[in-house]
């Protein structure tokens, strides 16, 4: 039999089957690090029937894929693995078509969500999923992982915007599933199924999405506090009293002062600070109903404008919160949400468990619906470091499982988190989903390892 590499070359454009070991080893690991393989190429493909090829002929020999789009992924869900063939759909980068009359977006998983966005707004619509990595991340990875942001508190997360689906199945068959339709309820939904599935079943190859008219500007409301449980319990009372801001997020100390010595915006070194948005048409009035919500849970300091621009620099420093904490050293970014009202409690535990293991564990993240990404700072170099940043992170997903929540918010299971997988869901469900695997992938190729909970 000949090998798959063989074959390939004779079936791909010498500009896709790229072989270099340089250049493969550069797509091998997503922006969260983590261990990874050696892969012994890598294909760069510009059109579904390239997709379809690398697949019939990597699951005739038996070759594990692992597809990737822009290495924005914070769980390894992209990393490679010893003699797979790394699949990239950076170049599938094509936006079909924009239906203003339908509300309707169809493009190829290569386009940067940012430009999703844009487009949308030039035509007078909107495209909520605001993802903080919205600038550089893919809408192919977004789907992959069901990727939230900073707007999912009013708006939900990638997924629900999704319609439709191209996908390549491992026998190189192409499938499309869901609807153009706002309704549609012929057959399972298959749709929502490969949403959030990280390449375990299928390569995905078009995307279709519904947009929503824009909304009127925003006000932001800015707030800071001497106690971080403070901040978390001002998130609860703005869920509790009924208000729906299109924006909710928090940062710590440890992440408020990482950004301002990146960006010098002055702004100070609080326990914690929220940002606050409304884009209702009466965006002023919520705002002063957060100011006094957040003034009555201990705030100290409270500003707010309806200046688009003054907005969108304070937005462009909670985006910067990952950034600003590389220097501090290597991070191991947790994902939690749990249910809001538990919040405070979860603020507390996480600093417990940062004074118990002895390291800096800087917190930012999606408050208004529940969803934390505690960043545990440490020395990737130094054994006994790791080995504590790895007992953090347990025991922070044991909090949220403790208390109702989930182990993984938006950035996915990856290969940080099967084993969590299977603890959170169940036996029962493990086993049903290990059987939707072998349906879509009897030979085990996409991502082997990654995504779904293992036995």
């Amino acid at each position: 039999m000949s090998d798959w590499l063989e074959e390939l070359r004779g079936l791909l454009p010498a500009d896709v089957l790229v072989e270099d070991p340089d250049v493969v080893a550069a797509y091998a690991v997503d922006r969260a690090g983590q261990e990874h393989g050696t892969a012994r190429a890598l294909a760069r493909v510009r059109t579904t029937e390239q997709v379809s090829t690398c697949l019939e002929v990597a699951d005739r020999h038996g070759t594990p894929v692992v597809t990737r789009g822009a290495g924005s992924g914070l769980c390894g869900g992209a990393n490679a693995l010893d003699g797979c063939l790394l699949l990239s759909t950076e170049r599938l980068d094509r936006v079909v078509e924009l239906d203003r009359a339908n509300r309707v977006m169809v493009v190829e998983p290569g386009v940067v969500t940012a430009t999703i966005r844009s487009l949308a707004a030039e035509a007078g619509l909107h495209y909520p999923p605001d993802p903080g990595s919205v600038g550089f991340a893919t809408i192919g990875g977004n789907v992959a992982t069901n990727a939230g942001g900073l707007c999912c508190v009013k708006y939900g997360v990638t997924g629900d915007f999704v319609r439709a689906l191209e996908v390549v199945l491992p026998s190189g068959e192409v499938v499309r599933t869901g609807h153009r339709t706002v309704k549609g309820v012929a057959g399972l939904d298959l749709t929502s199924l490969l949403v959030g599935s990280e390449g375990a079943l299928g390569v995905i190859t078009g995307i279709t999405l519904g947009l929503l008219p824009a909304p009127p500007p925003a006000a932001t409301v800015v707030a800071t506090f001497d106690e971080f449980t403070d901040a978390g319990r001002a998130i609860a009372e703005v869920v509790a009293q009924g208000l729906v801001p299109s924006l909710l997020e928090v940062m710590d100390r440890a992440t408020v002062t990482a950004v301002d010595r990146m960006t010098g915006m002055g702004l100070g070194e609080p326990a914690a600070m929220l940002l606050a948005q409304s884009d209702t048409t009466h965006a002023a009035e919520d705002a002063e109903r957060l100011a006094g919500i957040f003034t009555s849970c201990g705030a100290t300091d409270i500003a707010h404008t309806d200046d688009a621009e003054e907005g969108a620099q304070l937005m462009a420093a909670r985006r910067l919160a990952y950034e600003a904490l590389e220097p501090l050293g290597t991070l191991l970014v947790d994902d939690v949400c749990v249910p809001v009202d538990q919040l405070p409690g979860l603020i507390a535990t996480i600093e417990r468990i940062a004074d118990e293991v002895g390291l800096t564990i800087a917190t930012v993240g999606h408050a208004g619906d529940g969803n934390l990404h505690p960043n545990i700072v440490h020395d990737g170099h130094d054994p006994a470091s790791v080995a504590a940043a790895r007992r953090a992170f347990d025991a922070i997903l044991t909090a949220a499982l403790e208390v109702g929540g989930t182990v993984t918010g938006e950035h996915g299971v990856g290969r940080l988190k099967p084993d969590w997988v299977g603890r959170e869901v169940g036996p029962v469900s493990a086993r049903l989903q290990a059987g939707i695997k072998e349906v879509f992938d009897p030979h085990g190729i996409l991502n082997p390892g990654r995504g779904l909970p293992l036995p």
